[in-house]
Order: structure tokens, then sequence, then C-alpha cells
């Protein structure tokens, strides 16, 4: 589905990228992907807030970083029908709220919550902007996986927030959980057990994923660009080739080249 208007609640459908410098990373990520990243018309209300486009579509956003100390992160937003009441939800379920909702002029109405875990997320309640308007091709974000070393837990919070059901995918050990709102038959998302594999003072978080036709260049790429690569192209079973890279300002996301069948 690559080009998408509306978004069904419990799936991600935004994702955005907190920055020290600006203008660095719009050169960064335009030269690797291909986006345009204009400045907004509405710069003083949005906060510098801008859009990353591509083929004429949102598939990102930037922004300065808010708080001293806050590291460069790329974060995930699951929409959602009522930001106010899945705001309720996560504080029954014991995560917590980082900011509370509000609105974004017309656009929506968004807030920014952790797990139990410390896994940070967001929701956003669609007004006039639903979200990315291209997912799925390459350039635009293709998935987005929970990092955690706790899965039982995560997946009993995230079932109560967003009605995730989680199932497993492949025969690996520990297993890959996919994430299926009301128990729909798509994944809209999935959770990585990390333990052993990411050092432990690493903080959980929500890995962003953008599809690429070429893992090795676009790591390759990254490096040029003052980037830099943090988990080698490798081939994951059926999935497809997958790379954990970083920006030059430190802040990691993944790119995948989809197997056919993923794709």
């Amino acid at each position: 589905m690559p080009e998408v208007s509306e978004y069904t609640p419990g799936t991600p459908s935004w994702v955005d990228l907190g920055t020290p410098d600006i203008e660095a990373s719009v050169a960064f990520y335009g030269a690797l992907f291909g986006w345009d990243v204009p400045e907004s018309e509405n710069a003083e209300q949005t906060g510098g807030y801008r859009q990353a486009m591509l083929g004429g579509k949102a598939v990102a956003g930037m922004m300065p970083l808010m708080q001293e100390g806050q590291p460069p992160a790329w974060s995930t937003y699951v929409s959602v029908e009522d930001a106010d009441a899945t705001a309720g939800k996560v504080r029954d379920a014991g995560g917590q709220v980082v900011a509370e909702p509000m609105d974004v002029m017309d656009l929506g109405r968004m807030g920014i919550f952790s797990d139990p875990n410390g896994a940070v997320f967001g929701i956003w309640q669609a007004g006039t902007f639903p979200g990315a308007g291209l997912v799925s091709e390459t350039g635009a974000l293709l998935w987005n996986e929970l990092n955690t070393r706790n899965p039982d837990a995560a997946s009993e919070f995230y079932a109560k927030v967003f009605d995730w059901e989680t199932r497993q995918f492949g025969e690996g050990d520990p297993p890959y959980l996919t994430l299926h709102p009301g128990g729909q038959e798509r994944s809209v998302g999935g959770i990585m057990d990390i333990r052993g594999r990411v050092p432990d003072e690493v903080p959980e978080f929500w890995m962003v994923y953008f599809a690429v036709d070429d893992v090795d260049a676009t790591a390759a790429k990254a490096k040029e660009l003052g980037g830099g690569v943090a988990v080698e192209p490798m081939d994951i079973g059926e999935v497809g080739r997958i790379a954990v890279l970083h920006d030059p300002a430190g802040a990691h996301f993944a790119v995948i080249k989809p197997n056919p069948q993923q794709a």
C-alpha cells in the first residue's frame, strides 16, 4: 500500500527525528533517501518542525531537540481514535506520560509516552493530517519494531493500550513477534528481544525501518555522508536484507530491502 490517506487505529502512522542540527540532518537524509525537506510555512507555530517529502508525499518529520540532554533519535507514532483516552490506558497499564496529549494546530492531536520498560513512543489522533502519505516504497517507512529485554511484559502492555495481538514469526530463538491490531491478519510492526544483542546500558527503544533498493550501497553512502553502520548488512531469512545505520548526530535507524513476498 504505497500511498495512504488514512490509518486504522493501532497502526504506526508517522515517524520523526529529533536532531541537534536540523540543517545537517536535512542534508544527510536528503542525500541518502532523496527526501526534500522544506522549511515549514508555520515554522514559528511548529517550533521549526519540518516534513520530509518524497514524490510529493510526506514520509517523515524532523525537529530540533526540545530539551537539553535529549538524545538524537527517531520516534514512532501510532494512530489512535482518542489521544486522551489512550493516555489513560497508558497510565492504567503502567506506562508513563512524557508529554500530555496536545493539539498540533488543526493537523491532529499527539502525545508522548514511555512503556514500563522505558521505550518511548508517540500517538497521533489525526485531524487534517493522517500521517505518512507514502509507505513501503523506496525511501519511505516500511516497518516499526520495539527493541526490548522483556517481550512478555511489553506484549501485555501494548495489548492493553493498542489492542495488539502478538504472534510468533519464524523459528528464531528467542522468537520474533509480530503485532496485529484487534487480531487482524496483517501485521503492523514487531517486537525483538535484544537480550545479548544490544549492550545492557542502551535503553529500550522503537526502531524505524526505511525501504531501500540496495542495502549495501545505502550503508556505504551513509558512511560517505558522515554517518555510520551499527549493524553491517545481513540477510534475515525470508524477510530480506537489512542494516542498522546512524546519522552524523548519532540517531539510529534501519534500512531494508524486503524479499518480494514480504514487500
